[in-house]
């Protein structure tokens, strides 16, 4: 009967939650249109759109590119930054080196949706303006989707619906929504990335590769997912050498999770080598080929972030660029902070990698430390069977069961034996560490607020805050961080105005 009503309340909750990832994205719509009709575009240039440059004769019956109304000019003129780059791809493919920073997994979508779901919509609106209707429908569901995920994954990890609730909904009312509802790839990333660390956890690790791979189709940073791979692997692999004393099932593990890995990173490697082929191939003369061509391994999209953007270590830190900072300074302090309690929390984690969890940590259904899927089902079974039997057979003793009892009230009792506190947090607060000093030292940094918005362990710290009732005041300033930049970025980034 618990278990029942516990299932019960994760679908309620999930209902719920549905309903505020919906609310949340027409709001921030809403949000959109009415700065635009308020307010004068700061750069009217996203409107133009030159013909492809690998121009090809179009059929005369073939469906119009623009159409001349109310309903398309609105959907074009919403088109602002990097939302540019990603229709042009759609429309034209990869005409231009820079365009190559941008993944084909969103263009990918647009393409499938505009020619089928939406094509009856061409003759009326125009082509492009059913790609741009197509992006937003395509963005914006899958954050719905994404939010979904999120809740699935905090209840696995929190081991609390109540915080894993708020933590959703957090989610659905970051500081980072506009992105979510515009023609960016983050609601694509959010998806894969935080779906994929669900199919993991849940056991179905194959599954997981693939969605991993996936957001490493739609942002570079999905390759970093692999991590998640990697630290399960290591405590599968000690597991089965040093505590199982199993030679060939270690080996099997770690080649296992290599090839995890390989496919994981695959799909970007694969997308670097297309672009090397398109643009270095062919050329005999050392003058026509690009600096990164001739280099020992050709790297595109390091070389395009560097020479374009001017993404590099340290190279953003310029007076000049303080505002930015002050811009990623929320999202930066809530990161650290998160990162911090949780190594003054459990530093024995931090020292060992991991290896220092509790055992009923690793017993935890977050199958982050586990061993037990990898075994044979015979084996589990057959073991299953003997624990069965021998505690059939044998008289229970007072002294142990008080032992037994009093260790296993010590360990519910404990405040790392679930919440944000817990040992299945570790590879995710290490994901987050990577990624907050990889938007600080190396990256645009205003780009952070978006770059972090799909950890999940942000949230978690979040919602463990607002619980707290030492830090009550802190759930004021988290929903009033997240209003502000909503109505901020919806504002700016509608008008083609600098935000993150």
């Amino acid at each position: 009967m618990p278990r029942a009503m516990e299932s019960s309340s994760k679908s309620r909750k999930e209902s719920i939650l549905i309903k505020y990832a919906v609310v949340s994205r027409l709001l921030v719509l809403f949000l959109t249109v009415l700065w635009r009709s308020f307010l004068q575009p700061y750069d009217t240039s996203a409107a133009l759109n030159p013909p492809c440059l690998h121009h090809r004769d179009v059929p005369e019956d073939s469906p119009p590119l623009l159409v001349a109304n109310s309903v398309s000019k609105t959907l074009e003129n919403s088109v602002v930054w990097d939302s540019v780059y990603f229709l042009r791809i759609t429309q034209c493919g990869y005409e231009y080196e820079q365009t190559y920073a941008f993944l084909p997994l969103l263009p990918f979508f647009i393409s499938l949706l505009s020619r089928t779901v939406f094509a009856p919509l061409v003759p009326l609106i125009g082509l492009r303006a059913v790609m741009v209707l197509s992006g937003y429908v395509v963005t914006n569901v899958t954050f719905v989707f994404a939010a979904i995920y999120l809740f699935r994954v905090s209840v696995i990890i929190l081991k609390d619906t109540e915080a894993s609730f708020r933590a959703s909904v957090i989610f659905c009312f970051n500081p980072a929504s506009i992105f979510y509802s515009s023609i960016y790839s983050e609601s694509l990333y959010a998806l894969f990335s935080i779906g994929g660390v669900y199919h993991l956890l849940s056991g179905a690790s194959n599954v997981a590769v693939l969605w991993f791979a996936l957001s490493g189709c739609a942002r570079s940073n999905g390759i970093l997912n692999a991590g998640y791979i990697c630290f399960q692997t290591m405590h599968r692999a000690y597991e089965a050498f040093y505590l199982k004393r199993r030679f060939f099932l270690s080996v099997q593990v770690l080649v296992t999770g290599f090839i995890r890995c390989v496919c994981i990173c695959l799909p970007f490697v694969a997308f670097q080598a297309y672009g090397y082929y398109n643009i270095c191939h062919g050329h005999k003369l050392d003058d026509e080929l690009r600096p990164w061509c001739k280099a020992k391994v050709p790297l595109l999209y390091n070389f395009i972030q560097s020479h374009y953007w001017g993404v590099g270590f340290l190279r953003y830190f310029q007076f000049i660029q303080l505002p930015n900072f002050l811009l990623a300074s929320p999202i930066l302090s809530l990161a650290v902070c998160s990162i911090v309690s949780y190594m003054k929390t459990r530093p024995e984690l931090f020292t060992s990698l991991g290896f220092q969890a509790t055992e009923k940590e690793k017993r935890s259904s977050a199958r982050l430390y586990s061993l037990k899927e990898v075994l044979e089902p015979d084996v589990i079974t057959s073991s299953n069977e003997v624990g069965s039997r021998d505690i059939r057979q044998r008289k229970p003793s007072r002294k142990k069961d008080v032992t037994i009892t009093t260790n296993t009230a010590a360990e519910s009792n404990s405040p790392e034996a679930s919440g944000y506190f817990s040992a299945d947090v570790f590879p995710f607060v290490v994901h987050l560490g990577l990624m907050a000093a990889t938007a600080f030292f190396i990256m645009h940094v205003q780009v952070a607020t978006r770059f972090l918005s799909a950890s999940p362990p942000l949230y978690w710290f979040a919602s463990h805050l607002i619980a707290s009732p030492k830090h009550s005041k802190w759930g004021y300033l988290m929903w009033s961080y997240c209003a502000a930049y909503i109505l901020l970025g919806s504002l700016l980034f509608s008008n083609f105005y600098p935000f993150t």
